[in-house]
């Protein structure tokens, strides 16, 4: 009887984890508006990439971001990790750079 409950608990796990990974998709609309996506027009939060359908649509979002953060969850969206920015040197630290290949 163990046997055959812990079957159908690790079926239904193994089932929910397809089914998630299944349901998820790439955002192909504006959480704002439903329209279909620009891809100029983007905002970075929680490092996750959301695209808009304009250039209006950002300020929105901001008003109440997890609103729409959990919309798109639970629609399925799967949204793109924001790139990181690269790290800036600064001043001191590329004067020690030219410094150690002057050596």
């Amino acid at each position: 009887m163990n046997t055959l409950i812990n079957s159908i608990i690790a079926a239904a796990f193994f089932l929910t984890v397809a089914l998630g990974t299944a349901w998820a998709a790439p955002q192909a609309n504006c959480p704002v508006t439903g329209k279909p996506i620009n891809t100029s027009s983007y905002t970075d939060y929680n490092g996750k990439r959301v695209y808009f359908c304009c250039n209006a649509c950002p300020e929105s979002f901001k008003k109440d971001p997890e609103k729409y953060m959990k919309k798109m969850e639970s629609e399925g969206v799967e949204l793109e990790k924001a790139p990181v920015p690269a790290a800036v040197p600064n001043k001191e630290s590329s004067a020690h750079a030219v410094l150690a290949l002057a050596e």
